[in-house]
């Protein structure tokens, strides 16, 4: 299965110009979204911004930019399933076949001194992990890349193949689940410190 499009949503930027360059050399539409899509627009690189997929803008101080169906419904999708391609067409929803996406730096965040609690919690990510999960979840239709170390690999495969053999998907799911459990037990501890410091 050919991947025609992509969508690009990174806080960790290492490697995303050189992997979009790619992907656009492939006939690879890429979607994105703010700071991801300044660095691919900035590089030369054709790009779809994902508002103008979503038909919403970027609200709530970035809180809500791809929790929309026009997304998630290209991401989830199964292509075998009539009745999911049926419901794809009666709503103007295009597949979405590569999601690219790592998460806003709360580890990092959080380490910093005197960081506040506030700060923190914006760097709670939620429209990341909801696509990532998605793209997991459908790994038999969509690829999901959470690390840029792999990148090189993805872009090596396309090369080659045009496509990732399943055993490659699933491990990259797997991936990606781990990523999200890491993630949300930082998160856990984190509020559990903050408690215990508040009780103290």
């Amino acid at each position: 299965m050919a991947i025609k499009r992509a969508l690009v949503s990174v806080s960790d930027k290492t490697g995303v110009v050189e992997l979009a360059k790619f992907l656009h050399s492939i006939g690879v539409e890429i979607i994105s979204t703010g700071g991801t899509m300044k660095a691919i627009k900035d590089a030369g690189i054709p790009v779809t911004y994902v508002s103008d997929v979503t038909g919403f803008p970027e609200m709530m101080d970035g809180r809500v930019k791809t929790l929309n169906p026009k997304i998630h419904g290209g991401i989830l999708a199964v292509r075998s399933n009539p009745s999911h391609m049926k419901d794809m067409a009666d709503n103007g929803i295009k597949p979405i076949d590569l999601v690219v996406v790592n998460l806003y730096p709360f580890r990092e965040t959080i380490a910093k001194p005197n960081v506040t609690e506030a700060e923190a919690i914006e760097n709670i990510d939620i429209g990341g992990p909801a696509m990532l999960r998605a793209a997991a979840k459908n790994f038999r239709d969509v690829i999901i890349i959470t690390n840029p170390a792999r990148y090189k690999t993805l872009i090596a495969m396309l090369s080659q193949y045009g496509d990732a053999d399943m055993r490659t998907r699933k491990t990259l799911a797997k991936e990606a689940f781990a990523h999200t459990a890491e993630y949300d037990a930082a998160i856990a501890a984190y509020l559990t410190k903050r408690l215990n410091e508040e009780k103290a």
